[in-house]
């Protein structure tokens, strides 16, 4: 596992593969842990019974904003970036699509694609990653979304 530690060393990785997580099982005290914690409870992610008869997928699925919000394992392949900075700051995104529904029980990982690095000032830089989130056993991913991330050193 490479630890990427400078700048120059991030910039040398832009339009490569950065990383790929280990495996998350997405289980049902998950999906109803974020569906109480924003208050979204329809019966496609939380009702496990109805969903079963009477969705389309099958059974519960996790929210989109779930999948998004995901904090993978550290990773398992490829580079860890681990800058000197005061502050890292997540600046937003700049496209998000949902591509297939993640089912209960399913395992999801993360690959990262570092994108762009540009210096915003004298101490602050701007990267853009994409993540992808794929489905153990699946061609479709769950998710593709670019995320900004800004690093400030002083």
């Amino acid at each position: 596992m490479q630890v990427i530690t400078t700048i120059d060393e991030l910039r040398a990785h832009v339009g490569e593969e950065l990383s790929v997580s280990g495996w998350l099982e997405i289980t049902q005290a998950l999906v109803d842990q974020f569906a109480d914690a924003t208050g979204d409870h329809q019966w496609i992610h939380v009702d496990v019974e109805r969903a079963r008869r009477e969705s389309p997928f099958g059974g519960t699925i996790a929210h989109g904003y779930l999948t998004l919000s995901l904090h993978f394992p550290p990773p398992e392949e490829g580079a860890e970036v681990k800058l000197a900075t005061r502050l890292n700051v997540n600046y937003g995104l700049n496209r998000v699509r949902f591509l297939a529904p993640v089912k209960v029980g399913k395992r999801v990982r993360s690959r990262v694609k570092f994108l762009s690095l540009e210096q915003i000032s004298d101490d602050v830089y701007q990267g853009v990653r994409q993540n992808t989130v794929e489905i153990e056993g699946e061609a479709k991913p769950a998710m593709v979304s670019e995320h900004i991330s800004r690093f400030y050193f002083k």
